[in-house]
C-alpha cells in the first residue's frame, strides 16, 4: 500500500508524503513547539477545500 499522508498545522497543510516521512516531520515540528498532526491525503484535501478557517463575520 502506498498510502500518503499530510501534516496539518495551524498555518498550513503539507504536500503528501509517506508515513515515515510524516512521522519524522511531526517530531521536528514538536521539537520546535509547533502543534501538528498527521491526516490521510484524502482528509487533507477535504480540509484544504473547506472554508472552516474563515470567520463568518469577515
Amino acid at each position: 500500500m502506498n498510502k500518503k499522508y499530510v501534516i496539518r498545522t495551524d498555518a498550513s497543510i503539507s504536500q503528501p508524503m509517506t508515513r515515515e516521512e510524516a512521522i519524522k516531520k511531526v517530531k521536528e515540528y514538536d521539537q520546535q513547539g509547533v502543534s501538528a498532526y498527521i491526516v490521510s491525503e484524502e482528509e487533507g484535501k477535504r480540509i484544504k477545500d473547506s472554508d472552516f478557517r474563515t470567520p463568518k463575520w469577515s
